[in-house]
């Protein structure tokens, strides 16, 4: 390994990794930017559930069981001179439920309109750049056709405890009328665009994606452009990401380590390609399609090194099993979808981190939003230091992850080839050139 440039600064140790180990979250309770209001972050069993099940249903728990050396955690500012990709629905859904008042309402100003989001993207986006994060965070665009079914589904569930919390606030506890009200949360069109104006504000990059946005992620890392992908959805996974980073928008208070996955330890620990992986987890149950009756992650891992493929499981079950696969369930148009989804090419995009413009913030965020002005200038301030401040290097950091790919192409040879040709070119240079720093 080529040693770097005289006079780079570089931090080589961190502290190591801690296999994973489920945590129980703290009640976090904090002033927030408006003025005399109390906030409480607080997740139910339930909404707890969901996302530890986000995607591909009982993943996380199979890894953790058959995989536990793909999973480690660590202290965030492990992740220190890193770019990462962060799914951007997921966090303001995140921030829209977490974020509360003590009486579980969503944070608003005096004009009513809701605040949870800015609140939580504002303060968790400080915090990953105050440990000297890169995030960039991407948006989604317009979701795949297949997906209709479960967002039909979302829509009655959310249609449901909308109509039962009612009923609760005649006759239920103030714990009942909380959960109920968390359920019904949907990020929107509006929260969308606000968080967009905030993160420009804030010379934080983002993408809108064409479609999926933990697909846009794993594109970004593979691509080269950021470290990992940050997401609660195990379903970045299947779209290949080499990095999935959890728990990364978490509040401070709560003191959540970082959840690291690494695909290559996962594929190799489940002893599957990645090919077989995908439909491994479109078996297990995803958004695109519902999972069959009586198959559970563990047994769909069992079918699959036994049959080798979803093709010849599919054929078992339709022979031998008692509750059959549908004739139309579309398990092959699921996993085109994750094999190859609409993403924009990494080396079409560019993320630039730039100062902030802290007349925009306070403008937006006091005089339209309603914050406090003092606290807002407060966290601009951490904000400008941390960018602006010379950021050290990272020894790993020369080196970016290799994602395991699905049956190559052609022209992915192709490329592969020119690969090996620039490095061996690379070797032929002079020590003394300069290193490139990796993501």
């Amino acid at each position: 390994m080529a040693l770097p440039p005289m006079g780079l600064c570089v931090r080589a140790t961190f502290p190591p990794a801690r296999p994973f180990q489920p945590r129980t979250p703290k009640v976090e309770t904090r002033q927030e930017l408006h003025s005399g209001s109390n906030v409480v972050e607080r997740r139910t069993d339930s909404v707890k559930q969901n996302w530890c099940n986000m995607g591909i249903k009982g993943l996380t728990a199979l890894i953790n069981d058959v995989a536990p050396q793909a999973i480690t955690q660590s202290e965030i500012k492990t992740l220190f001179g890193r770019k990462v990709a962060i799914d951007a629905s997921m966090s303001i859904y995140q921030f829209l439920i977490a974020v509360r008042q003590q009486d579980g309402q969503q944070l608003m100003n005096d004009a009513g309109e809701t605040t949870s989001h800015l609140m939580g993207l504002f303060y968790r986006t400080i915090r990953m750049v105050d440990n000297g994060i890169k995030p960039a965070y991407v948006f989604d665009g317009k979701p795949p056709a297949m997906k209709a079914g479960v967002l039909s589904k979302r829509f009655e569930r959310r249609q449901e405890a909308k109509e039962e919390g009612e009923e609760a606030k005649e006759t239920g506890t103030t714990e009942d009328i909380d959960k109920l009200s968390r359920r019904t949360v949907k990020v929107t069109r509006e929260h969308n665009e606000e968080c967009r104006r905030l993160l420009t504000l804030m010379g934080i990059p983002w993408v809108v994606a064409p479609s999926e946005a933990e697909a846009q992620c794993a594109e970004l890392c593979r691509g080269g452009l950021v470290y990992g992908a940050g997401s609660e959805d195990m379903d970045t996974l299947t779209f290949g990401t080499p990095v999935l980073l959890r728990h990364l928008t978490f509040s401070e208070a709560r003191k959540m380590p970082i959840h690291t996955v690494h695909l290559d330890k996962v594929l190799s620990g489940l002893n599957l390609t990645m090919d077989q992986f995908i439909e491994f987890c479109v078996l297990c149950g995803c958004d695109y399609v519902e999972p069959l009756k009586g198959v559970a992650a563990k047994t769909a891992h069992k079918l699959m090194m036994e049959h080798g493929s979803l093709k010849k499981v599919v054929e078992h079950l339709r022979e031998s099993s008692k509750n059959p696969p549908p004739e139309d369930w579309p398990w092959e148009e699921a996993r085109s979808l994750f094999q190859k989804p609409e993403v924009t090419p990494s080396s079409e995009l560019k993320l630039e981190w730039k100062k902030p413009d802290v007349e925009g913030l306070i403008e937006f965020l006091v005089k339209e939003k309603g914050f406090d002005e003092e606290r807002v200038k407060k966290g601009a301030g951490k904000l400008t230091q941390a960018m602006t401040q010379k950021q050290q290097g990272r020894l790993d950091g020369f080196f970016k992850p290799v994602a395991p790919k699905a049956d190559e192409s052609s022209s992915s040879k192709k490329r592969k080839g020119d690969d090996d040709k620039k490095a061996a070119k690379g070797k032929k240079a002079k020590s003394n050139a300069p290193a490139k720093k990796k993501s």
